[in-house]
């Protein structure tokens, strides 16, 4: 019988839904904290252009924020961090020379577009950052894939204007594994070129335990996502090529800080998985068999758009059983 004292509207907020302490705002400020290794990393990898480009990045992302939920007289949710963050993950996941304008292009890409125009905060089909590099990659082709060299790799400080190198992957993809310069150990601690944030697995995988441990993200999408990897890594290559494609790139970027997001990712323990190993599947088919050497950011967003598939599902195997389960219990009774 219904309890006649709360006959009330309810009032239903977008995701992500928190019960308990935790705000929206408290999990982006988590999410940034974990980020600073990564980020210390890249800054002393390609100097005072990748701390530059990160700072533009958020400011852009936060000023678009502002100014369309001015547009659509919406409440602000500057405050909530959001809009940092996503300014964040958009520079790590840029080469640390890129022009500045263009990154301000995918700024507006990643807010405006991606995230606004589909409702904001908890309403984006896709993952905002993971989206606008897609987007700049394909508009900005030649200056999204020119790399700064990092200075541990030459051994001496990165000049950004006048020294460029491959990426591992990229030097995998043209000549095969005797092309590629860097070690694993070179790839694990961040002593190679590439995105400003994603060229240190030690950095995001310090990062990535921090978010688990504080229970900010659940280890059920990066662990099946890094898995499927490291299998068909060694599949392809060995020990060797496990560590490799679990380090090289944007795997481990990807899978703690990309693929974990609330809104865009499954809501179920399965369906999570699920999506982890899909990430990590599409991921390999793009780097062994497609022209475009990595494929982390298109594994993402493909999906973030199969995830109502995933969760709608999980949620009728989940009745399924539950319903079977009562089922029995009536039987014996």
């Amino acid at each position: 019988m219904m309890d006649n004292r709360y006959h009330g509207n309810l009032t239903v907020s977008s995701a992500p839904h928190m019960v308990g302490p935790l705000s929206t705002a408290k999990i982006m400020s988590t999410v940034l904290i974990a980020l600073i290794p990564a980020f210390i990393v890249g800054i002393y990898q390609f100097g005072y252009r990748a701390a530059l480009l990160t700072i533009v990045c958020v400011a852009a992302c936060v000023l678009f924020e502002y100014l369309m939920n001015k547009i659509m007289k919406k409440d602000q949710t500057v405050g909530d961090m959001s809009a940092v963050l996503t300014g964040v993950l958009l520079a790590f996941n840029l080469p640390a020379g890129l022009p500045y304008w263009i990154a301000i292009v995918g700024c507006f890409a990643a807010i405006v577009v991606v995230k606004q125009l589909f409702g904001g905060i908890g309403q984006n089909l896709a993952n905002p950052a993971v989206t606008a590099r897609i987007f700049l990659f394909i508009a900005f082709a030649t200056e999204m894939t020119t790399w700064p060299t990092a200075r541990g790799a030459q051994g001496a400080a990165s000049v950004i204007d006048a020294t460029t190198s491959a990426t591992p992957l990229g030097e995998l993809s043209h000549g095969g594994v005797e092309a590629v310069a860097a070690s694993n150990l070179d790839l694990f601690l961040g002593n190679v070129g590439g995105c400003i944030g994603e060229v240190s697995a030690l950095a995001l995988l310090i990062g990535g335990v921090f978010l688990m441990i504080t229970r900010t993200i659940s280890p059920h999408i990066p662990v099946a996502f890094l898995a499927t990897v490291f299998v068909l890594g060694f599949i392809w290559g060995g020990w060797d090529g496990a560590v490799f494609h679990i380090c090289a790139g944007g795997v481990m970027l990807g899978a703690f800080f990309c693929a974990t997001d609330y809104v865009t990712s499954p809501t179920l323990p399965m369906g999570k998985i699920i999506f982890g190993i899909g990430c990590g599947l599409l991921t390999m088919l793009i780097r062994l068999f497609a022209s475009y050497p990595e494929g982390v950011s298109f594994a993402i967003l493909l999906m973030n758009i199969l995830t109502p598939y995933i969760d709608r599902v999980c949620e009728g195997m989940m009745y399924k059983a539950s319903k079977k389960e009562k089922g029995g219990d009536e039987s014996e009774k």
